[in-house]
C-alpha cells in the first residue's frame, strides 16, 4: 500500500524541453512512501498529442490501490506530451516522452525524479546494453540514438539511412534487431559492439511490437500478422495470420517466455513453439478499444488497456492465469503501456 503525506514547496525546474507547449512550474507536490510492497504496475498514459496531458499511474499488485497522475503530483511538473514507454533498468525507472522529446527518470518507490536525457527529437523506445550505455529509438530521425543512462548524456548515434522511424529492439547476444515502423518493413540487425548496422530482415508492412522468447525466437508483429523469425539465423520461420482484415497487434509473453499472447480485437493464446494460432481466443473482445496488453512476469495475470473514446479515463481490465476476470482498474487518458516494478 501506497501511504501518502501532503506537503508544498517550490520546484526547481529540473530541465526545459524545447519544442513543448506545456507549462512546467512549481505546485502542490505530495511524498510517496512505499509500503511493504514492492510490487506493482506503472501505467504509461499518452494523453492526446499536442495538449501535453500524458500522466503515469501506478497499481500496486499486492494492496490492488491505484494511484493516478503520480508524477505531477510527485514533482510538480507535467509528465509531458504523448508518453511513449516505459522501462525498468538499475533500479530506476525511464519514461519515454514522445513529443516533447525527453526521457525522465525516476525513483520507483517515490515517484521522484532523478533526472532527465534531452537532445532527443521524437523518442520512442529505450534499451539497455548495460549500465552506462542504451540505444533510443526516434519517430523522425535517420538515426537511434545512444545515450549513457547514468549520467543522463546522449553519446552518439547510429545512423539508420532510408529508415526514418525507428521503433522497439530486442537484444540477442551482441545483435540488436529493431523495428521500422513507418512506412516500412525491414527489421534492422545492429552489432552492439560497432555500433553500425550489420542486416536487415524483410517482414509486412510497418514492424511495430518485438519479443525474444526462450528459444531465441523472436516474434515481431507487423501487417496484421506475426512474424517468428530465427535470431541466429535472422530468417523468418513462421508467418501466423489472425485474419485477413486483422490490423494492429500487441503481443506480450510470460514470465518464462514459453507462452505468447497477441491481441487484435480479442486475446489469444498460444505456447511459443506452437504451429498454429488457436481457432478461438482465449479473451473475447466485448467491442472494447483495447489500447496495449502485458502479462505479470510472476504471477501470469493479464492486464488490457481500454482507451474507451481516447478522450476520456481510460479502464485497465485485469485477468487471472485463465482469463477469467478479477477486475477493473481506472487509468489516465489513453493507456498504452505498461512496466512492471
Amino acid at each position: 500500500m501506497i501511504l501518502k503525506m501532503t506537503r508544498t514547496f517550490t520546484i526547481i525546474l529540473l530541465l526545459l524541453v524545447t519544442g513543448s507547449c506545456m507549462k512546467y512550474g512549481p505546485s502542490e507536490t505530495e511524498a510517496f512512501l512505499p509500503g511493504a510492497s514492492s510490487k506493482g504496475l506503472f501505467i504509461v498514459n499518452e494523453g492526446n498529442f499536442m495538449y501535453g496531458n500524458a500522466s503515469l499511474s501506478y497499481y500496486d499488485t499486492q494492496s490492488g490501490i491505484v494511484e493516478n497522475e503520480v508524477f505531477i503530483r510527485a514533482n510538480g511538473i507535467n509528465l509531458g506530451d504523448v508518453a511513449q514507454s516505459m522501462t525498468m533498468h538499475n533500479g530506476k525507472g525511464y519514461i519515454v516522452v514522445n513529443n516533447s522529446g525527453v526521457i525522465f527518470v525516476i525513483d520507483p518507490g517515490t515517484f521522484y525524479l532523478k533526472g532527465n536525457i534531452t537532445g532527443l527529437i521524437s523518442p520512442r523506445h529505450i534499451h539497455f546494453i548495460n549500465d552506462n550505455k542504451a540505444y533510443v529509438t526516434d519517430l523522425y530521425r535517420e538515426r537511434i540514438t545512444i545515450v549513457d543512462p547514468e549520467q543522463y548524456t546522449v553519446t552518439g548515434a547510429v545512423n539508420t539511412p532510408g529508415h526514418r522511424s525507428t521503433e522497439e529492439m530486442v537484444q540477442w547476444k551482441n545483435d540488436l534487431f529493431v523495428s521500422c515502423w513507418s512506412y516500412d518493413n525491414k527489421i534492422l540487425v545492429i552489432d552492439t559492439q560497432t555500433d553500425r548496422i550489420t542486416d536487415s530482415i524483410e517482414v509486412g508492412h510497418q514492424p511495430s511490437q518485438m519479443l525474444l522468447d526462450k528459444n531465441d525466437k523472436i516474434w515481431c508483429a507487423a501487417s496484421g500478422r506475426i512474424y517468428r523469425i530465427d535470431a541466429s539465423t535472422r530468417t523468418v520461420e513462421d508467418i501466423f495470420t489472425i485474419s485477413e482484415d486483422a490490423s494492429y497487434s500487441y503481443l506480450a509473453l510470460n514470465g518464462t517466455r514459453d507462452t505468447l499472447y497477441i491481441l487484435n480485437r480479442e486475446v489469444w493464446r498460444m505456447a511459443a513453439d506452437a504451429g498454429a494460432i488457436p481457432l478461438k481466443p482465449f479473451i473475447s473482445g466485448q467491442n472494447k478499444r483495447y489500447y496495449g496488453l502485458a502479462v505479470d512476469p510472476a504471477t501470469s495475470h493479464i492486464y488490457i488497456a481500454d482507451a474507451i473514446d481516447y478522450v476520456q479515463p481510460g479502464k485497465i481490465y485485469r485477468f487471472d492465469p485463465e482469463g477469467v476476470p478479477s477486475d477493473t482498474l481506472t487509468a489516465g487518458i489513453n493507456p498504452g503501456a505498461f512496466c512492471f516494478r
